[in-house]
């Protein structure tokens, strides 16, 4: 190229799942039946209101104008109601809450809000790549602390303790966990704000998993003094079904939220009213809705837990969210080969463990967002696979991803 990138761009690659899924669709073209188990992005339609209220907005004239920065009022406050409902959280809808275009936004805004270049930030292993990706694209340095399966992937805070945090100035959370599945409890909570407020530290929970096989619905801000040192991102995405929405948002402090406001401002012009019409109608749903996602969501867990099985994987059961994880038998070499064997030989796409840190190599994650008949068909190619110890004739199933 004769014009080069930018040099941040050099502490970057391609994300994961972009370059994955790229290949599976050129798979697709050639003719194969790709069964998807590798992507947490619900198959079911939000709930019936929340369409309609999107249809009459739509169809409105004045409803296609340039938004508020901040969100409509209506969303904030249905984004507090939400909280104070579920979460036992208080939220000034005026000032600490900041409706998002999906709360992968909002890790960007936090990080070019509070991290300087040279700042350190403290990132989960294993945990979501785009904490390590942002954080190198804002300069920071990232600093990976571990969760592991003997401490029920929860961070050793003495340990942590034990080191220089004198340069760190944020750190990612993220419960119920992806990938691992693993719950925090309010005493964790309690220990992680009184942790960060000692050492100066931004704490952000990530908290998009709350609602999905998980009753207990638990956020950072509800300790005692946590608006003064820590932040949460939320998401309609997994919990109603609006992954392609794009609608998010933080919560915290005031004076926090006026801060990412200065960066959010500047990156866009607003969400379309339609969509934020429609979350406030998402965010209104009862108790019963997410009782039928929750049965259907239990009935798949079912099965792809049989599929670890076939797969001679180890699972920890009390998991929450829209995944499985799973360990590897130490008969296999790594998941990386293994789950791409899979893909060849049954056409069913599995997420290895290792793209999510060191700490994930030894693991495969599988997604729920798959529907029961599409999970059978799954099962029984990768069964066919281990009694033939060959590579299976994946079977055509009749309803294509």
């Amino acid at each position: 190229m004769k014009i080069k990138p930018a040099i941040r761009t050099g502490h970057i690659s391609e994300y994961w799942f972009s370059q994955k899924l790229a290949q599976v669709e050129r798979m697709r073209r050639e003719g194969a039946d790709i069964i998807n188990l590798g992507i947490g992005s619900p198959d079911r339609a939000p709930s019936p209101n929340t369409i309609a209220a999107l249809m009459s907005s739509a169809a409105n004239n004045t409803s296609h104008g340039y938004q508020s920065y901040s969100g409509i009022p209506a969303l904030r406050r249905a984004f507090a109601a939400w909280y104070s409902r579920y979460f036992k959280v208080e939220l000034d809808p005026s000032t600490e809450v900041l409706p998002l275009m999906g709360s992968k936004e909002g890790i960007m805004h936090i990080s070019l809000a509070f991290v300087d270049p040279g700042d350190e930030v403290l990132v989960p292993d294993p945990g979501y790549p785009t904490y390590s990706s942002v954080t190198h694209l804002v300069g920071g340095k990232v600093r990976k602390y571990d969760l592991l399966p003997d401490k029920h992937w929860l961070p050793d805070l003495n340990s942590l303790e034990e080191t220089d945090l004198a340069n760190v100035k944020l750190m990612w959370i993220n419960y119920p966990n992806m990938p691992t599945g693993a719950r925090a409890s309010r005493k964790l909570f309690e220990q992680l704000v009184r942790f960060a407020d000692k050492h100066h530290i931004l704490l952000v929970n990530d908290n998009p998993y709350s609602f999905i096989l998980n009753r207990e619905h638990l956020s950072i801000l509800s300790v005692d003094g946590a608006k003064e040192t820590a932040l949460e991102l939320n998401s309609l995405s997994k919990s109603h079904n609006m992954a392609g929405w794009r609608i998010g948002m933080v919560a915290g402090h005031a004076d926090y939220i006026a801060s990412i406001l200065k960066v959010k401002s500047n990156m866009d012009s607003g969400m379309f009213l339609p969509l934020q019409l429609a979350a406030v109608e998402a965010l209104s749903n009862p108790d019963s809705w997410f009782d039928r996602i929750n049965e259907l969501y239990s009935r798949r867990r079912t099965i792809v837990e049989e599929i670890m099985e076939i797969l001679g994987c180890t699972i920890d059961r009390s998991q929450a969210g829209m995944f499985l994880w799973g360990r590897i038998p130490g008969s296999v070499h790594d998941g990386d080969s293994y789950v791409e064997e899979l893909l060849m030989k049954t056409h069913v796409f599995i997420t290895p463990g290792f793209i999510f840190g060191s700490n994930g190599e030894r693991y495969i994650r599988i997604s729920l967002c798959a529907d029961e008949k599409r999970l059978m068909e799954a099962k029984h190619r990768l069964s066919d696979l281990k009694d033939t110890g060959a590579a299976a004739s994946p079977r055509q199933a009749s309803q294509g991803m």
